[in-house]
């Protein structure tokens, strides 16, 4: 789990050309391994590893790293699939500055499993902005789903994720409010 976390958060440090060496080692054993670990590194924490302060990093990338928190990418929804602009998923501020977040998301690979969610949700109203927030699988106000049965790579989990008045502080705001869609290419460009 730790194998592109930088070294001095316990990880290996590896180049992404190493990265995909191991994930090509392991898929030859079993896919679904390989795909819990790429939806963990690539996309489930790498927006902490872009876009995280200095505190979020030594919060969350020790954990990340040995396995003993595993990360999910939340995006996908009913009617918006990799369609940033069509997601529903809503973030309202609060007069304290923390996040109110109300919506679901589909298909979220690890969403069972995980404790460390890259979660993308409008801020400022339907029309509004994206932002990325970290949610933790403890927080109030925050489920998952059973596991779904698919057809194949049957041993990684994936399931819905409903959010219904989940508080989130704002210290788990991921980069800049309203800036979620930059966190979001830069994350799966890289």
């Amino acid at each position: 789990f730790g194998l592109i976390i930088p070294e001095e958060f316990g990880g290996l440090g590896l180049s992404n050309a190493a990265y995909a060496r191991v994930l090509a080692q392991t898929s030859s054993y079993d896919s679904s391994v390989s795909l819990t670990i790429g939806a963990h590194s690539s996309i489930g924490m790498k927006g902490l590893l872009l876009f995280g302060t200095a505190e979020q990093k030594a919060r969350y990338l020790p954990k990340l790293a040995t396995g003993e928190m595993i990360a999910a990418f939340c995006l996908t929804e009913s009617g918006a699939g990799s369609d940033a602009a069509a997601i529903r998923t809503a973030a309202k501020r609060n007069a304290d500055g923390s996040f109110t977040l109300n919506g679901e998301k589909l298909w979220i690979t690890n969403g069972g499993i995980a404790d460390f969610y890259t979660v993308f949700a409008r801020t400022d109203g339907p029309e509004g902005k994206v932002t990325a927030f970290i949610v933790e699988k403890s927080m109030a106000g925050f489920t998952t789903g059973p596991k779904l049965d698919k057809l194949g790579m049957r041993g990684s989990n994936t399931c819905e994720l409903i959010f219904n008045d989940c508080e989130i502080p704002h210290d788990n705001v991921l980069g800049q409010v309203n800036l979620g869609a930059h966190v979001l290419m830069r994350g799966l460009d890289s």
